[in-house]
């Protein structure tokens, strides 16, 4: 039987081991992760969510305190209007985030960025155009283009030296998106260098409606890759979301697909950036602990864990602070709903918006549980210690079982002590 070690991803004249780890924000695909995919000749990915909290946390900066200390003035204001982003900041602290990544990488594998358009920041192109150049400023192997069509972005960094060198891809749910993006990039003369297929069961946003049951990911790329070869575009495509061993992962590499893109499994490993005690509530799951709601701001729909502290959490407006998801005219979905309840609950000390969530500053908390939809299998791969706890795994051993197993068959770690 193959093995995921018997294919290599080739992006250009680079060959890796064809295993990418998803991007996770806030933090939670931390450097440490993405350095180990690295070294171990795959890709690992940072996000450049919260980039200013990230910066604050590792490198002792004080991004999030001055903007906060800033516009504490109008904290309990419903109007974010005037809440911006300090562009210079915001460059700092992303090539600061992601220089210091680079720094440290070693193997003949790459690190790319998770970057998602819906972090509109209330200057969505202004904002998003820093971040992309400050990453390629600061060296990084490649950008993964998310949450969005991207419509705009390859433009954003048409100007920049690194825009044909860099890696440059984008997350599509659909032959539509994709076909729509090139469209719209084609005076550019410059293709992704890959396209990740994110199908029905990924963690976090999704790119489907209510109805993502009904969609199936090989299908989706099945038709991808034919319509590619219509076209004769040489496009590596990435599969993603549900693959759960190295077996599934032949499958797609055996039908169109030239690498995975998996996260689920590495959410429970010491290098992820959650809380010992959340990665236990990942392992504890049952499949019936998790949904797809509609919580989130963006108005994308999303997969959590049903015991999610952010759901029903009415906690104020954190927009001085962060404010990541204002749109260009200052207004986030989440603090309309929370000044409705505020409204009809006027005398309450405590609210619950059960709706829409402060996605920023649970996210920065670790208190919103998104989860990939098997996620509740994570039990069946490591064990169980004698406190009725999990035992932690490690990023090496995760990437090595994708990558040299066989029969759909999963390896349990050596007993801790």
């Amino acid at each position: 039987m193959k093995r995921v070690d018997d294919f290599r991803l080739k992006l250009g004249k680079d060959e890796l081991v064809p295993i990418m780890i998803g991007g996770m924000g806030v933090d939670i695909s931390t450097a440490e992760l993405a350095l180990e995919a690295a070294r171990l000749g795959g890709i690992g990915h940072i996000s450049d969510a919260m980039v200013h909290d990230v910066s604050d946390r590792r490198f002792d900066t004080s991004f999030v305190k001055e903007k906060t200390k800033f516009y504490k003035y109008n904290i309990n204001n419903s109007d974010k209007t005037n809440i911006k982003f300090n562009l210079e900041h915001l460059a700092e602290a992303t090539r600061m985030h992601v220089g210091k990544t680079m720094e440290a990488k070693q193997g003949k594998g790459m690190i790319f960025v998770n970057c998602m358009e819906k972090l509109t920041m209330n200057a969505p192109k202004e904002t998003l155009k820093v971040r992309l150049e400050a990453a390629l400023d600061a060296g990084i192997d490649g950008i993964t283009l998310s949450a969005g069509l991207h419509l705009g972005s390859f433009g954003l960094m048409a100007g920049h030296p690194r825009f044909r060198e860099a890696k440059l891809g984008i997350i599509v749910s659909s032959l539509r998106a994709l076909q729509l993006f090139l469209r719209k990039n084609a005076k550019l003369d410059r293709l992704p260098d890959y396209v990740v297929v994110e199908g029905p069961l990924a963690g976090g946003h999704l790119g489907f409606g209510d109805d993502w049951a009904e969609y199936d990911l090989q299908t989706i790329i099945t038709e991808i890759h034919q319509w590619l070869q219509a076209e004769k575009l040489d496009i590596p495509l990435i599969a993603a979301g549900g693959i759960f061993t190295g077996s599934d992962a032949v499958s797609f590499l055996e039908h169109g697909a030239s690498g995975v893109q998996v996260a689920t499994r590495f959410t429970v490993t010491k290098e992820c950036g959650l809380p010992d005690s959340v990665k236990q509530e990942y392992f504890k799951a049952s499949e019936d602990d998790i949904e797809v709601n509609h919580i989130s701001p963006t108005g994308y729909p999303m997969r959590m864990l049903k015991n999610t502290p952010a759901i029903g959490d009415g906690i104020r407006p954190g927009c001085e602070s962060y404010g990541y998801l204002l749109d260009g005219n200052g207004n986030c979905a989440y603090i309309t709903s929370y000044n409705r309840e505020v409204a009809l609950h006027p005398d309450a000390k405590k609210i619950s918006v059960m709706d829409k969530t402060c996605l920023c500053t649970h996210m920065r908390n670790f208190n919103c549980w998104t989860c990939g939809q098997t996620t509740y299998r994570l039990k069946d791969t490591t064990r169980k210690l004698a406190d009725g706890s999990y035992q932690i795994l490690s990023a090496e051993h995760v990437f090595h079982d994708y990558q040299f197993s066989t029969d759909n068959q999963i390896a349990l770690p050596e007993q801790a002590a």
